[in-house]
């Protein structure tokens, strides 16, 4: 760890790698995970998942995922073709509902009336009231989308199109992922795959409250190199913001290999860097609290394929689980994380890895 000075702020910045913390890695006993091969289980009607770009878990610990039905390749869906090519599959609807024992409780989304449906399905999140958001990162997937549970639609921020820049109020630019403060009414938005800062709306009316980059500067679309953790700015994608219980939001900086904590008016707290000799897609894709207290945090590293254990105060590395591969508990583009009361982690993995897995944790 270091303290250095940035544009006249104090800022501790926590590096860490696989042996960053080695001699004090034994001294606080990190949360243990065992993948449930079970979870989830079969689909009905013949259903398949493409490319699983979210995962969600409510107050009544249900799982929610949001799946990329384009991403399903003529072999996989041979069962639409005309003539069929074989006896499996039909995409299922982007918008799936399981229970905690894996059984699917209900399936919905997709284009519809009064709402621009995204093309390339990207981040889902419940909120405190129930309320169900989502969002795309398709070149033209500029919004974010509200339903209730039961998928009648609500609120749509933005619109597909033009981005606007990082700068605009009302368009956004590719959103990643979205997290709403239930006593200010407010949305936060990983703005995202083109923008590069958090925005924020209110989240019953979609009025424009205010947005930040990078250290809590005005954000510059500006062409700089990646995997800096060092930048002055957010790269793209700026791909998930999570608000914790002391009111400080985590942002994360996917590409530079960081995470940025910041408070709610978006003043810079500080920063976490992990595996910073990651290239590829950079080694922060997302992270959700481990635990009710939230002493840990658990990162999804997309491109080294595991899940890091931290802990969130100091940011010191304590453990890991997953490798690449395509057995269970093993990751290929791990992209989204979450976590029911239980403790038991839920993750989904694009690319070509197409599934929802989930982890039990160890008493």
């Amino acid at each position: 760890m270091k303290t250095i000075i940035r544009r006249g702020l104090l800022i501790t910045f926590v590096a860490v790698s696989c042996s960053a913390f080695s001699q004090n890695q034994t001294s606080t006993k990190a949360p243990e995970y065992k993948v449930d091969a079970s979870w989830p289980k079969a689909l009905p009607n013949n259903w398949i998942l493409g490319q699983v770009a979210g995962v969600a878990t409510d107050k009544n610990d249900h799982i929610w995922i949001i799946h990329r039905p384009l991403t399903i390749t003529d072999d996989e869906k041979g069962a639409t073709l005309n003539p069929k090519r074989s006896k499996c599959c039909i995409p299922a609807p982007p918008v799936l509902e399981f229970d905690k024992k894996g059984n699917l409780l209900q399936a919905w989304g997709g284009p519809g009336t009064g709402y621009n449906w995204p093309k390339n399905e990207h981040g889902i999140y419940i909120d405190p009231n129930g309320y169900v958001w989502v969002g795309g990162n398709d070149q033209t997937d500029h919004m974010i989308l509200k339903f209730t549970q039961q998928g009648k639609f609500l609120l749509q921020i933005g619109s597909p199109g033009a981005s606007l820049g990082s700068n605009d109020p009302n368009q956004l630019g590719r959103p990643a992922h979205m997290n709403v403060d239930p006593l200010a009414n407010e949305v936060y938005i990983a703005d995202g795959y083109l923008n590069k800062r958090v925005i924020v709306f209110d989240s019953n009316t979609g009025t424009y409250k205010r947005h930040w980059g990078a250290y809590g500067n005005v954000p510059s679309d500006e062409k700089i190199p990646n995997f800096n953790p060092s930048s002055p700015q957010f790269a793209n994608p700026v791909h998930c913001v999570r608000l914790m219980k002391d009111n400080t939001l985590f942002v994360c900086d996917r590409a530079n290999n960081r995470i940025q904590v910041f408070e709610k008016n978006g003043k810079f707290i500080r920063e976490m860097a992990f595996e910073t000799d990651t290239k590829g897609s950079g080694s922060v894709w997302d992270l959700i609290p481990a635990d009710g207290n939230q002493k840990y945090l658990l990162i999804a590293d997309g491109t080294n394929n595991e899940v890091t254990v931290i802990e969130r105060d100091s940011g010191r590395k304590l453990s890991s689980f997953g490798r690449s591969g395509r057995n269970a508990g093993e990751f290929h583009w791990v992209h989204n994380i979450a976590v029911d009361s239980d403790g038991s982690v839920y993750t989904t993995e694009v690319d070509t890895g197409k599934r929802a897995q989930k982890f039990i944790r160890a008493k």
